[in-house]
């Protein structure tokens, strides 16, 4: 009989007090592999953990004595799109574990804490062995507040954990956590909230509610995108795209576009709708509102496009056109801006002023909000899904130059008769506008989630998982 200090090793998966803890016994000589691969011991849902690669990491030995069941671990990145992280430096190739490491598969996946066992009496032949694993581990669920059960070559041997002091970052988490909250905690947007709540207190019964309203609805639908799209841009960048364009919207530009669009070509859209057949109002929709604002909406994009190409590192990086993420974000952003002008410039004015003749200026304010709401949240499939769509196609020429201009119309005339579509079906009925709109923000999905793919800065992509 002879007396070995063993020390079992395990991966404690942080999940939910509620239902415990998952705890995963690490057995010598077995390789440990996680992923969203069926053929991982340790299998994350696809539907339920999109950042997780189908084989993201593994936990292997790294050295053990031969006299010994027992090894110490390593965990190895296996070129995962999001990466491994381990207190929250990532992993380059692999590094050696320590007892409470803390491992998280992308920046914000799963959680694992990794813990050694002692145990306090201990007596082990020098013969043991281990059982190893047979497919996946089966974890075993530990209720909160009890040490795991560990399964060693002495299963009597009572064992616990190798410290159980209490910290000053456990009695005020602040302490530990708070360089976290903004990369972790949705901390902005939060404090955003809280700054647009304080003003709209400050701007009840004034002209500035409604304006007050509309920014922050717009920024959360934009904020929606941004997170879906996953690549970083400065947000001086994308706010200024939004401002430049309802800028254009009040320069001499606009009346230029209208004499191109609606005068020279075949786009007069009648005040009465119903004064003409459909063909010729979804002809005259497609070019003096579908071609013409979907253009105009492009300029800002065109001019990050130009503009990136002019500037040195790493300014060139954050301003220019490299792909179709970088498109779609800028046009997305763009389409904000148009959106917030034309809500706030003319259609609410207008519903205010018509009612206000009619039955008083109270009933006119409250037309002008309800109107304001369902306008400026159902941008993200109007304006934002057919400008980000064209987004999509501007970065595409880019990566694919060769067939820059073949790409260029097909997604200017695409955007355009999405556009065309959303305008015309108002005429139809109500369902149809609905149908039209889950259309078109299904085509900035699609976008969406094909650039991700194709994005040649994958690995940095932070995005969430999208249902």
């Amino acid at each position: 009989m002879t007396r070995h200090p063993p020390q079992a090793s395990f991966l404690r998966q942080l999940s939910s007090p509620s239902v415990g803890t998952l705890v995963y016994p690490l057995v010598y000589p077995e390789e440990v592999r996680i992923g969203r691969d069926p053929r991982c011991q340790i299998v994350f849902d696809s539907q339920q953990h999109g950042e997780v690669s189908r084989q993201h990491a593994c936990i292997r030995p790294v050295s053990h004595i031969p006299t010994h069941p027992l090894a110490q671990w390593q965990i190895c990145d296996l070129d995962s799109a999001n990466g491994t992280y381990v207190n929250g430096q990532r992993v380059q190739n692999c590094r050696t574990l320590r007892d409470g490491d803390r491992i998280t598969l992308g920046q914000d996946g799963p959680r694992f804490i990794f813990e050694v066992y002692i145990p306090t009496e201990y007596s082990t032949p020098a013969s043991a062995k281990l059982t190893p694993p047979s497919g996946a581990i089966a974890p075993h669920r530990v209720p909160k507040g009890e040490s795991p059960q560990v399964f060693s070559a002495t299963p009597s041997a009572s064992f616990k954990p190798t410290s159980d002091a209490l910290s000053l970052s456990q009695i005020f988490p602040i302490l530990s956590t708070g360089s976290d909250l903004h990369r972790k905690a949705y901390l902005f947007p939060v404090l955003v909230t809280v700054s647009f709540v304080v003003l709209l207190f400050l701007t009840i019964g004034t002209d500035a509610f409604n304006g007050v309203l509309a920014a922050y609805l717009a920024g959360g639908t934009y904020y929606f995108v941004y997170r879906l799209c996953g690549k970083y841009k400065p947000w001086w960048l994308l706010v200024g795209s939004a401002l430049l364009t309802a800028l254009l919207l009040a320069s001499p530009l606009l009346t230029l576009f209208i004499v191109v669009f609606r005068s020279i070509l075949p786009g007069a859209i009648p005040e009465d709708l119903s004064s003409v057949s459909f063909p010729v109002l979804f002809v005259r929709m497609f070019f003096g509102a579908g071609l013409m604002e979907e253009l105009f909406k492009a300029i800002p994009v065109f001019l990050a496009y130009a503009i990136g190409r002019q500037l040195r590192s790493p300014y060139r990086e954050q301003v220019g056109i490299w792909e179709p993420l970088d498109g779609i974000l800028i046009g997305t952003a763009s389409a904000i801006g148009f959106t917030l002008m034309e809500t706030l410039g003319q259609y609410v004015p207008s519903a205010i002023n018509s009612t206000t003749l009619e039955v008083g200026a109270e009933s006119g304010a409250l037309l002008g909000l309800q109107l304001l709401i369902p306008r400026i949240l159902g941008s993200v499939a109007g304006h934002m899904a057919y400008s980000g769509y064209f987004g999509y196609f501007i970065g595409l020429s880019v990566l694919r130059p060769s067939k820059r201009w073949q790409i260029l119309g097909i997604g200017y005339f695409s955007a355009a008769l999405l556009h065309t579509l959303w305008n015309s079906a108002g005429v139809v009925n109500v369902l149809a506008l609905g149908v039209v709109g889950g259309l078109s923000y299904a085509f900035l999905a699609a976008a969406i989630l094909k650039g991700r793919a194709i994005s040649p800065t994958r690995e940095h992509n932070f995005a969430t998982q999208f249902l």
